[in-house]
Formats: C-alpha cells, sequence, structure tokens
C-alpha cells in the first residue's frame, strides 16, 4: 500500500529524489548486479537474504517515496532519460500508464511457467496488453480495521452493509463529539477508487483498439453520494492517510475504524493491542464485495542490460518461503502467490486482533474483489480526482460533481493522446 498526497503532480511526471539508498558491503567477485528501485516494507531485508544465498547475483536496493507521493514520477522519468534501474516496482493499477511509456520489458516467455500458480484475475492484472509485464508480488483487498474495544463499550453494531455504516457514524458520533467511525482522505484519488472498484462498474474496459469509459457509472455514483452525505453531516473526518494528524487520531481513539488493505494493520499502535478486530469491508445491499488498495508487482526495465538476472530475483522475491517468514517481522504480508500465502500466514505472529484471525479475512476480502481493468490514465486520473475533491470540505463542490468532471476530463485526455474512446457503460 501507498501513502499519497493531495498535491503530488502525477501528470506531469515531474522528477522526485530517491529517499534512500541501501546495498550491502559490494558485490562478490563476479556476480551480475541488479539494480532494484523500491517502497515495499522490507525490500532492504529482502535483498540482503537474497545475496546471502547465492553468489551469482547481487541486489543493489534504492528505496523510492511511495509510487503516488513520487515514485512514479521518478520511475517514468527514468525511463524517459534512459537510465531506468534494472527492476521497477509499480501497482497493478499503474501498469497500463507505466506500459505506455515503452519502457517495460516483455517477460512472457520468462515467466510462461508462473501463470498458472496465480488466481486467473491477478495474472490478467500483469497482462494489461496481453503480453506478461510484471510479477505479482502481493495484493491489497480493503478491510475494516475497527475499535472493538470502543464499538463494545457503547453498544455500537460493527456494521455490515453502507446503510448499517452511516447508523453507526451517528452512534460513534453520539458517543464521543471528536470521534469518527473513520476518514474519507479528500487528498487521495486512489482511495475512491479503490472503495468504488467494490461497486463493481469499471471506469475503464478494453474493447478492441477502444477504450471505454465510465468513471461516472452508476455504482460510483451511489459510492460517492454515500461519503458526500457522511462528510456533510460531518460523520467522517477527511484527514489524509498516513498523516500525522491521521496517526494521532488512531492512536488517541479519535478514529474509531479504518478502511485499508493489509497494510493498514502496521499503522496501529502496538499499544492498541488486542483492541482492534478486522471483519469485512462493509456491502451494498448485502451482496459480498471489497475494494482494494493497491497491491505490488514488479516490472523489468527494457533498458535492463542484465534481464535474465533481474527475473531471477523477481521469481525469488514472489516464491520464495524465506520472503514471507520475513517480511511476517516488520509488517503484515500478503503475497499474490498462493504457496507463499501460506508461508506468511504460517509465520505471522501479530497478535494485534481480537475476534476473526486477520488472513481469515483477508483471504475472504481477495476472493470479493470485482475484476476490473485499469486505464492508461488512471495515475493522471487519481490526481485529478484529488484536485477537485479539495473543494468538497469548504462546500465549492461535491463528490458527485467531482466525479462527472473527472469523467469529462479523462475522456479528453485518452482522445488527446489519439486512442479511440467510447463514453459510458456497454
Amino acid at each position: 500500500m501507498t501513502l499519497h498526497s493531495r498535491r503530488t503532480v502525477l501528470r506531469a511526471l515531474a522528477a522526485t529524489p530517491l529517499v534512500a539508498a541501501c546495498s550491502a558491503q559490494g558485490a562478490p567477485t563476479g556476480a551480475t548486479t541488479v539494480e532494484v528501485w523500491s517502497w515495499l516494507t522490507g525490500m532492504d531485508r529482502y535483498a540482503e537474504a537474497f545475496n546471502a544465498a547465492q553468489r551469482e547475483v547481487f541486489v543493489e536496493f534504492r528505496a523510492l517515496e511511495a509510487g503516488l507521493s513520487g515514485g512514479y514520477a521518478r520511475q517514468a522519468n527514468a525511463i524517459r532519460a534512459r537510465n531506468a534501474p534494472d527492476v521497477l516496482h509499480l501497482e497493478y493499477r499503474a501498469l497500463p500508464q507505466l506500459l505506455a511509456t515503452g519502457g517495460l520489458r516483455d517477460l512472457t516467455a520468462d515467466l510462461a511457467d508462473l501463470g498458472p500458480a496465480y488466481p486467473p484475475a491477478v495474472w490478467r492484472d500483469v497482462r494489461p496488453d496481453g503480453r506478461t509485464r510484471a510479477v505479482p508480488v502481493d495484493l491489497a483487498p480493503m478491510v475494516f480495521y475497527h475499535r472493538e474495544d470502543l464499538f463494545d463499550r457503547h453498544g455500537i453494531p460493527v456494521p455490515r452493509t453502507w446503510a448499517e455504516f452511516g447508523d453507526a457514524a451517528r452512534a460513534v458520533r453520539a458517543a464521543d463529539r471528536e470521534a469518527r467511525i473513520t476518514t474519507f482522505p479528500l487528498g487521495d484519488g486512489s482511495f475512491f477508487a479503490g472503495v468504488c472498484r467494490q461497486a463493481g462498474d469499471p471506469w475503464w474496459t478494453r474493447e478492441g483498439d477502444a477504450w471505454r469509459v465510465d468513471v461516472d457509472g452508476g455504482g460510483t455514483l451511489r459510492t460517492a453520494a454515500h461519503w458526500q452525505a457522511l462528510i456533510d453531516d460531518d460523520l467522517v473526518a477527511t484527514v489524509d492517510h498516513g498523516t500525522g494528524d491521521w496517526r494521532a487520531a488512531l492512536r488517541d481513539g479519535r478514529l474509531w475504524g479504518l478502511l485499508d488493505g493489509p497494510a493498514g494493520a502496521d499503522a496501529l499502535d502496538p499499544a492498541d493491542a488486542r483492541r482492534w478486530a478486522v471483519t469485512a469491508m462493509p456491502t451494498w445491499d448485502g451482496v459480498p464485495a471489497a475494494g482494494d488498495r493497491g497491491g505490488s508487482a514488479f516490472a523489468v526495465s527494457a533498458a535492463s542490460r542484465v534481464p535474465d538476472a533481474a527475473v531471477r530475483f523477481l521469481r525469488w522475491l514472489a516464491t520464495d518461503p524465506a520472503v514471507p517468514r520475513l517480511g511476517a517481522a516488520v509488517t503484515t504480508p500478503f503475497p499474490a502467490h498462493p504457496d507463499s500465502r501460506r508461508v506468511a500466514r504460517e509465520a505471522y505472529r501479530g497478535d494485534h486482533f481480537v475476534g476473526e484471525p486477520v488472513y481469515d479475512v483477508l483471504d475472504e476480502a481477495a476472493r470479493r474483489v470485482p475484476d476490473w481493468t485499469w486505464g492508461p490514465n488512471a495515475l493522471r486520473l487519481f490526481a485529478d480526482l484529488a484536485d477537485r475533491f479539495a473543494g468538497v470540505r469548504p462546500g465549492t463542490t461535491t463528490l458527485v460533481e467531482a466525479v462527472r468532471r473527472a469523467q469529462v476530463d479523462a475522456v479528453a485526455d485518452l482522445r488527446s493522446r489519439g486512442l479511440v474512446v467510447r463514453e459510458g457503460a456497454a
């Protein structure tokens, strides 16, 4: 999962600096060096473990800011400048836009044997043009983390539907005027995309050589209207995830819940262990479905001079049991590869939650995420939505109005690229 800023100028893909550079003492004599850029939690440990396990390939890891906070801009600029690293970090929803740069290697032949091991929907996500462009590493189905102790203390049922969610939000506010059931981060267009995915109306559909764009479809407008009502009644916070205010609100009990993927568990204060529980994301009309918060895949740069070594590392990262075992010590890993996920479940020793085991809930959520096609301007659309959402709190626009405007802009953007576009639902 990534953290996002409303002011990130994704359209321009402006250059941003690398956050840090991490490597071991140096490559063994004769080893092939593979440069990896990533913001994945635990990647420094994974690189060290890989390097220690063999001497033929040496991974040099450089830490990036999260994708929507500058990582994608940095990678896109490096592709244009012809100095991209061997391995690029991206989310499934960013893959089509990064693919349009021409900077990703075709991995179809390299990874042909891996495809059958993954769920079909996951494998489709790394094949946006029918060719394999990345290795799936983890998934981010959305669930509802909540303060079970506070809900119990005040006799508030944990919501199972969005209608019940509104009732619970009012009850939370009545119990504590400073508290809110959760936050709707107005500065994060990708969060909105994640919750809209649950409604099952894809924003993009590929129809031969054309793109159908339906950002303001019925499911999305229903989602926007629901959250707008909660914002209008001051029943949810609107602070962005990852900010100091957000972390303080979680720590101080002013936020009773969090809609997020597996990495959401990492944001919870260890001092609150056994106070939190996790359950399925509320649903529309009781129909089981979940949203998603991204999920990581890794691509090989088209300019890489050591693609075979890069693929070797990515195979290890996606499938070796050492990776989830290491990850379980620093995060809540949720691998895309089923065998790796089983290892993660066994290795996870977190005792933060009461109630249902966190991996049971995440596994079920992963099965409930509707199929979705990400378009070639997804990152641009996320930025556009975040910019337009800035007017929601002062009342100069609404989420519904912002979505309708974003539809117009998304269509115009693709047409300006010479693409054939059809509007609305099929």
